[in-house]
């Protein structure tokens, strides 16, 4: 039914012998793709910022930007100057999906900062698109 493998793998290992890749810990491929989410959060928050700019959306992105840095090892995160949407309620959206697997990796990872972060901009984000009236 199955055709047996006639090469060897290409990420075996014989004893003995190194990998010519670096291997990530779990600890670390979690934080890649905590930066990542929080990243994308804080481009999002940035673009609200252009369209309507809040004291609340101002504190927010630097909190981002704080917590983009600490896990890219002090790296200063890309931030947006323009928004690409002009609607707000698309980007409160947007937003809030992203806040929410920012969340769901700072809760794996057990980042209470980045988790505490990621929930208040869902309630933030959730309560805009309750006043605009998109859900």
């Amino acid at each position: 039914m199955y055709e047996p493998i006639r090469t060897k793998s290409v990420h075996s290992t014989m004893a003995g012998t190194t990998s010519n890749f670096p291997h990530r810990s779990r600890e670390e491929e979690l934080d890649i793709q905590l930066a990542g989410h929080l990243a994308a959060l804080l481009a999002v928050t940035d673009e609200l910022r252009a369209l309507t700019p809040s004291a609340d959306l101002d504190t927010a992105a630097e909190r981002l930007a704080v917590q983009v840095s600490r896990l890219r090892g002090g790296r200063t995160p890309v931030r947006a100057s323009t928004a690409t949407v002009t609607d707000p309620s698309t980007l409160h959206h947007r937003a809030h999906a992203l806040a929410g697997r920012a969340l769901v990796v700072a809760a794996s990872r057990a980042d209470t900062a980045a988790a505490i972060l990621s929930a208040e901009r869902m309630d933030a984000h959730a309560a805009a698109q309750e006043l605009s009236g998109t859900h």
